[in-house]
């Protein structure tokens, strides 16, 4: 388990930990901010699906110290993630997992997490066990190393790279 200091050192936005699940290229230049994705359709996309989803949530986009934004929380006791597909699953789920853990370590409070998939009618619920700890903990160590690397890492090319907002900088 994470101390408190190495959890304040560690704790990073949701979209990092995302991003480190789908390309650690990706996260480096992410982190060091050369952000793309102002210009990426799919961005522009899951944009739109956010704000026309679940429009009358009365919790949504809650921002929490200044550093994680939860697409909106069911009741008392669930955090939800809104995916335009299924096609990143495991870097959502580690998304949420990560948002759960934080909450956890901020207020002591185990709350539910729940994947959504509004195009394609899909819920998946999201528990954050002792394992998921340990798989968040040990994601933070490795984000933590790859910013500080001195170059961004060496990656081969993905399917997913040709519709990532980085493709031209990486492949180009």
């Amino acid at each position: 388990m994470l101390t408190e200091d190495e959890f304040e050192r560690l704790k990073v936005g949701g979209l990092k930990v995302n991003y480190y699940v789908i390309c650690p290229r990706k996260l480096w230049l992410y982190a060091h901010d050369i952000r793309l994705e102002q210009s990426s359709d799919r961005v522009a996309l899951g944009r739109l699906l956010q704000e026309h989803t679940y429009r009358d949530e009365p919790h949504r986009e809650l921002l929490i110290d200044n550093l994680i934004k939860i697409d909106f929380v069911e009741g008392r006791d669930t955090v939800l993630e809104v995916k335009l597909s299924q096609r990143m699953k495991e870097a959502a789920r580690r998304q949420i997992l990560y948002y759960l853990y934080y909450l956890k370590r901020r207020s002591g409070q185990t709350l539910q997490g729940e994947l959504r998939f509004p195009k394609e009618r899909r819920r998946e619920p999201v528990t954050l066990s002792a394992e998921a700890e340990r798989e968040i903990e040990t994601t933070l160590r490795a984000i933590y190393r790859l910013e500080h690397l001195p170059t961004p890492p060496a990656v081969a090319f993905m399917p997913i790279c040709r519709s990532c907002a980085y493709l031209e900088l990486c492949w180009g």
